[in-house]
């Protein structure tokens, strides 16, 4: 992925890329499917962007119950709020599928320094990149809120016709993930699909949907 078509890096010009990989506070590495990236618990001093495939964030109770909180795609970043605030992570992150990350060191934004004119631009874009975070967890905070399994789907599918600007689109999750994400039993959450699915509401095909009607109250 080329730099400049990283929202974090909009505005930088080819010599500031430079300049910061001079200053090595950039790095690249690597990760499998499933790999841990971050653990719950970790001090991080990195902010991480996905070059290739895409991370999730994920929250794991006492008793092992998995939520999948959000999806990194590429393009994105990751852990930046832990890597400026110095709190131990409450997450964990990991890679969803193989992917490669960028890891962005904070210490070079801590202290302004005269010759490092991006690093202005990159911390204006580092607070459009948290508010659209914020817009994300309200997002799932609003997709929690339902308290049935068909007023969870019906706020999140909902929500996605809305960002693809029609009635088809995909989603990130497969089932397993989506019901992680939903806070569901994937049970209850299949059977519930296929409820809607012959009540006329929808159709889909793996990940792919259609929404047919939206019924007027969840």
């Amino acid at each position: 992925m080329d730099y400049h078509s990283i929202f974090l890096f909009q505005g930088l010009t080819e010599a500031d890329i430079d300049q910061m990989e001079r200053s090595r506070c950039l790095r690249r590495k690597a990760f499998a499917r499933r790999q841990t990236i971050f653990r719950t618990g970790d001090t991080v001093h990195e902010i991480g962007i996905v070059l290739r495939g895409a991370v999730h964030i994920e929250s794991i109770d006492l008793w092992g119950s998995k939520s999948i909180l959000s999806e990194v795609g590429e393009g994105q970043a990751f852990a930046e709020t832990y890597a400026f605030c110095g709190e131990p992570l409450m997450v964990d992150v990991l890679a969803a599928a193989d992917c490669e990350v960028l890891f962005l060191d904070t210490a070079a934004l801590a202290h302004p320094h005269a010759e490092h004119s991006w690093q202005d631009r990159l911390l204006r874009n580092l607070l459009r990149v948290s508010m659209k975070k914020n817009l994300a967890l309200s997002r799932r905070i609003l997709c929690t809120a339902p308290k049935t399994v068909r007023g969870r789907l019906l706020t999140h599918l909902s929500g996605q016709a809305v960002q693809a600007g029609g009635m088809e689109f995909d989603l990130p999750f497969n089932r397993q993930q989506l019901a992680d994400y939903l806070n569901l039993d994937r049970s209850a959450l299949s059977k519930e699909l296929c409820r809607m699915r012959d009540e006329g509401l929808l159709t889909f095909r793996k990940n792919h949907f259609v929404l047919r009607q939206l019924p007027e109250l969840l």
